[in-house]
């Protein structure tokens, strides 16, 4: 599997005052926001980031960490294959990514992704 990026995500009650934290004190730069979500990445390592996420208005969980791999279909497919609990099913979303979550062996759910082309 060929990893590309580790993200924390962080749910925020707070995400105005969250976002200017991120942005304005630490000097992360805004790589993504939708309004709901909002990721941050380091000027001097774009791949160093974190993500803001406002509370959820579904049952579908918040993941806890977001895994960009290479192929995601060939990692969903492992997941199914070792029966491993998958809360949210692979999709693809508007916003240009193709992911499931999947939960770990702690109950923390991941967010496992791939860019599409």
């Amino acid at each position: 599997m060929s990893i590309r990026r580790v993200v924390p995500n962080i749910q925020s009650d707070r995400f105005d005052e969250s976002r200017r934290f991120y942005h304005e004190f630490l000097g992360f730069e805004i790589a993504m926001d939708m309004g709901w979500i909002a990721t941050f990445a380091s000027p001097s390592n774009p791949t160093a980031q974190v993500t803001l996420l406002a509370p959820a208005g579904s049952t579908t969980p918040h993941p806890s960490l977001s895994i960009e791999v290479a192929d995601v279909d060939a990692v969903h497919a492992q997941a199914v294959a070792r029966g491993l609990p998958i809360p949210y099913p692979l999709t693809d979303e508007p916003w240009g990514v193709r992911r499931f979550f999947v939960t770990d062996p702690n109950g923390t759910v991941i967010s496992v992704m791939s860019h599409r082309p």
